[in-house]
């Protein structure tokens, strides 16, 4: 995609922490710390979901020095917030700062910030005047492009590839990590080279969707552990019902380093992309487990069936709208198998054929490889993929062309 900026300011993330406050910032950074102290799996997770605010204090700590081009885009973005706060009226500023405090509390995360000042820039390299409609006037949309005499409102939103898998990442990494000692003190026990294979037709889920569902799957995350343990002690081989089959095999990949680091490649061809992997090692035992759904991932159906919600809710129909959807939770080799198979063009095709999209010009999608200028084949070659509405009357305008020509 085209720079952001010319030339990244090194002192930007300082000033943006400035902006969000101090206090404010070290209070999140603790928070980030502790949650990533919960386990080597689940920790791993947590760091990959608050990169933006790890490399922000990072290039703070080192005092700006920008080594490569991800630091250049987080730079340039977070030189943008801080331009923007300055330009906003007072009424934009206060939006503006009960942003950036909500996404720096809770289960909430810069992304949708710096997704909502990247699609702007990204804008405006392709010559659109960009008015943050959003913030500035309290519009439902959040950008205003203006080209010739044309305009164009544009909402970003948010949507999670966790709502398109029953089994959660994160409930899978918090799970490895809750039975790696019991595994551990196992193969002391039992040395040798075991598969625990398992599928999970109700899935598994993280506890952070409120109180109550969270309860429920922390519970749910207490049982299979608790099972499995059972199953291992009783020397069972299998164990099976409505929600829950094991089996439990010799692991025959040999040859392969006996680590997380080793294996995970050659298990990831084996069980392919869906697969939900944990290795633990204790002396020369190997314990494997591989985890499935009950049904296939379906990510792409997830995204159109936010696409359905955001549409009629955020595009007030008076002019040609624009969804620019942020993909989060997937990581390299899912977003290139969701473009390369077509998935998501298909889904989005689906929802520009339907009424929810009769306000909608185009749609982008984008996850945080774009968003972290990371190139090709990875990400999206322009920085985004697009699809037009060829039914919309505003379609083929010239003016238009730059934001809504689709990318393939």
């Amino acid at each position: 995609m085209p720079a952001l900026a010319p030339a990244a300011d090194p002192h930007a993330p300082d000033a943006f922490v400035a902006l969000a406050g101090r206090h404010r910032w070290s209070a999140r950074l603790a928070e980030i710390a502790r949650l990533v102290a919960a386990g080597p799996r689940a920790g791993k997770a947590i760091r990959q979901q608050y990169a933006i605010e790890l490399a922000l204090e990072r290039l703070r700590r080192t005092r700006g020095r920008l080594t490569g081009a991800t630091d250049q885009q987080l730079a340039a973005l977070a030189a943008d917030a801080v331009t923007l706060a300055g330009q906003l009226a007072p009424a934009g500023r206060g939006r503006f700062a009960a942003a950036l405090s909500a996404a720096l509390a809770g289960h909430a995360t810069l992304a949708p910030l710096f997704h909502l000042l990247r699609t702007a820039a990204l804008q405006r390299t392709r010559g659109f005047t960009v008015h943050h409609a959003g913030l500035e006037d309290g519009a439902p949309f959040d950008l205003l492009l203006r080209r010739g005499d044309v305009e164009a409102e544009l909402a970003c939103a948010v949507v999670s590839a966790e709502a398109g898998r029953l089994v959660h990442r994160g409930a899978w990494y918090r799970l490895a990590d809750r039975i790696d000692p019991d595994l551990q003190t196992w193969l002391a026990a039992h040395p040798g080279r075991y598969l625990l294979k398992m599928t999970l037709p109700h899935g598994l889920r993280t506890g952070a969707s409120g109180a109550g569902h969270g309860q429920a799957h922390d519970d749910a995350l207490a049982t299979l552990h608790r099972r499995i343990n059972s199953m291992l002690q009783q020397h069972r081989r299998s164990e099976q019902d409505a929600a829950l089959v094991l089996r439990l095999d010799p692991l025959l990949l040999l040859a392969a380093q006996a680590d997380e680091l080793g294996l995970m490649p050659r298990l990831r061809r084996e069980f392919g992309p869906e697969a939900h992997l944990a290795v633990t090692t204790a002396g020369t035992g190997v314990f494997v487990m591989a985890a499935r759904a009950g049904q296939e991932d379906d990510v792409a159906a997830a995204v159109r069936r936010r696409m359905e919600e955001v549409a009629p809710a955020r595009l007030t129909g008076t002019r040609p709208g624009i969804l620019a959807m942020f993909i989060e939770d997937t990581d390299r080799d899912e977003w290139r198998s969701l473009r390369e198979r077509l998935e998501l063009e298909g889904e989005t095709r689906h929802f520009l054929t339907r009424g929810a999209a009769r306000s909608v010009v185009a749609v982008t999608c984008a996850s945080r490889l774009e968003l972290f200028g990371v190139g090709a084949p990875d990400a999206a070659p322009d920085g985004e993929l697009r699809f037009r509405n060829p039914g919309h009357p505003a379609a083929r305008l010239a003016a238009l062309a730059p934001a809504v020509l689709s990318s393939n």
